[in-house]
């Protein structure tokens, strides 16, 4: 399910750019407040642990574009396997087919990438896919679909996107595809929060 909030007031109001878009670090400098706490607003009271890790969740869950049930089982998964919970969940929230055409540099945000995908822009394995949320394997080739419209409109992506390629990843700019290498790691990835207090919310609310 779509997370619909306005991403202006989420960006403010966790004090970090999780969508990717430029436009919102120009929005964090012209107002780095959050809603409500612009100049001669009544000051709030210190945030509670909980409220700490609620905030962190939250970002994580607007950053990647995941519902709360998603994400939950996205945890309970990754506290079944070995390794470190959090670490676990970063890796897992990396594989997911719209973040992985957002590290390929094929569109701006992630929002963008799950549209993309939703309108099966692209394959894997020469198969068709539109499911944004399925987890892509080692040795997966994603490739475009061969028409112009869609290929002029991630050329000029590739060309503007500020976001960091993923190093997991073999990208050729020429055909537009991708192998996937190696499974994402966390210490690869620059977190949009402090995954462990996810973690411990979840623990606690389990």
């Amino acid at each position: 399910m779509a997370i619909k909030q306005p991403k202006g007031k989420t960006v403010r109001r966790l004090g970090v750019n999780i969508y990717g878009n430029p436009k919102y670090d120009r929005l964090l400098d012209r107002k780095p407040n959050g809603p409500g706490k612009e100049r001669g607003a009544r000051k709030r009271g210190k945030t509670s642990v909980y409220g700490e890790q609620l905030k962190e969740k939250q970002k994580f869950r607007f950053a990647y574009g995941i519902s709360e049930r998603q994400f939950r089982n996205l945890y309970k998964k990754a506290s079944r396997m070995p390794g470190v919970t959090g670490d676990n969940m970063i890796s897992l929230m990396e594989q997911r087919l719209d973040n992985t055409i957002y590290r390929m540099g094929f569109a701006i945000s992630r929002a963008q990438a799950r549209q993309m995908v939703t309108h099966a822009y692209f394959f894997i394995n020469g198969k068709p896919v539109n499911i944004p949320s399925m987890c892509v394997s080692v040795n997966d080739v994603i490739t475009t679909k061969n028409k112009k419209g869609i290929q002029n409109l991630i050329r000029h992506n590739m060309s503007t996107s500020q976001n960091s390629r993923g190093s997991w990843l073999t990208i050729d700019d020429e055909k537009l595809s991708a192998t996937v290498n190696i499974l994402p790691v966390a210490t690869d990835i620059q977190p949009v929060g402090n995954i462990q207090n996810v973690v411990e919310y979840y623990s606690r609310n389990a």
